[in-house]
């Protein structure tokens, strides 16, 4: 190869590295084999391959610019020598492949995030609690502080890929001499070992260890609601910085209420006289789970008032007695009333409220005892047999 290499890829000789990229890149799509298989375009597109490849390279374009062979004598220029697989790939992907797992591997990582669930009662999940848990994770190792090491000794720079953390496998095409970056086997990617890794730890710079940490649990969550604590969870290898630690929430069921979003239901039973006549009932309301001070003033119970001739299923909305919401506001109380009917009466019982039913005109002339007022199909009935 007797042209100037930075004729071949037309750009000066001060030319800077990204500028010697985009010619390279720019002339490789039009002289490749696949897109020009002339065989004169084919040797051109070598030439300008190696030119590339002694170009790229600060070490061999500084021994060329001093007038000295970049390839140390060994084959030349005329015997095809290797360029980057990862090259050509720029060429035609926009630098996509070469960037891409270049250098060695950072030892210290972000750690992942981790998720535990937590059971709150329905009164701590409406009104909030501060809940202290106890969680196993990852943390720093306290003996190499993070960095693997034993005491008193460091990580030193791999032998193999001397800390580039890759090493180049060479394979002969018809391009030439196609070579590709590997992580190194010795290092695993690192670029440096640790000759004495640390014995707490085993060089992973983090311990499994056992801690205590307080959770706000805010007024409002429900089940599934999840808590992010941040940096709480696994600290990364190497000592990196922790991730996230997330606290599901699952609420337990409550003997007296349940929960519908922010509203609450309550179901109570109140005998048939009661529900004819009218009633009051003592009811507690959801604060009473919570322990409070004798003087928090909090209303533990309330009155509810059933009005005379209240209905099996009738609801009773009392407003703003229901779970605080997560974003302002609470919900409603809904009472549903079930009337409850006797099922064994003694004579006198049973004598009292056929009185009462005949008083009602609930009576038919032969005693038995007949619907208050007639159903549309009993209607149609009489009307077609007069009595």
């Amino acid at each position: 190869m007797s042209q100037d290499l930075y004729d071949l890829l037309g750009v000066s000789r001060d030319a800077d590295a990204e500028t010697i990229k985009k010619a390279y890149r720019k002339m490789a799509r039009r002289l490749h084999p696949d897109v020009n298989p002339d065989p004169e375009t084919q040797e051109q597109f070598k030439e300008v391959s190696r030119a590339y490849e002694v170009l790229s390279d600060p070490q061999k374009r500084a021994a060329y610019d001093r007038g000295g062979d970049p390839f140390g004598g060994v084959g030349g220029f005329g015997q095809g020598a290797g360029f980057s697989f990862t090259d050509i790939m720029d060429a035609f992907f926009g630098g996509a492949a070469a960037s891409a797992g270049r250098g060695p591997r950072p030892r210290v990582r972000r750690g992942q995030d981790a998720l535990i669930r937590v059971e709150v009662d329905l009164a701590e999940a409406a009104f909030g609690v501060d809940r202290e848990l106890k969680v196993d994770t990852a943390v720093v190792c306290t003996t190499c502080h993070g960095d693997g090491a034993a005491p008193g000794s460091r990580p030193v720079p791999c032998e193999t890929c001397r800390g580039a953390g890759e090493v180049a496998h060479v394979q002969r095409s018809f391009l030439g001499e196609v070579r590709t970056l590997r992580p190194c086997a010795a290092c695993r990617g690192f670029g440096s070992i640790i000759p004495e890794p640390c014995r707490e730890c085993s060089g992973d710079g983090r311990v499994r260890s056992r801690r205590t940490l307080t959770v706000k649990i805010p007024a409002g969550v429900d089940t599934g609601t999840r808590i992010q604590l941040t940096e709480q969870g696994e600290v990364g290898p190497g000592g990196g910085p922790a991730g996230d630690l997330y606290v599901e929430i699952t609420v337990a069921p409550h003997p007296t209420f349940t929960r519908n979003g922010n509203d609450l239901h309550c179901t109570v039973t109140v005998p048939m006289t009661a529900a004819a006549l009218g009633t009051t009932l003592t009811l507690p309301t959801l604060e009473a789970d919570v322990e409070q001070g004798a003087d928090s003033g909090v209303e533990t119970s309330f009155e509810l008032e059933i009005r005379p001739g209240t209905q099996s299923g009738a609801d009773r909305v009392l407003k703003g007695r229901g779970v605080p919401g997560l974003r302002g506001g609470r919900g409603d109380l809904v009472v549903s009333v079930v009337v409850e009917t006797p099922t064994a009466l003694d004579p006198r019982q049973e004598e009292l409220l056929r009185e009462l039913a005949a008083i009602r005109g609930e009576e038919d002339p032969t005693g038995q005892v007949r619907p208050a007022s007639k159903s549309v199909f009993g209607r149609l009935r009489d009307a077609f047999n007069p009595h």
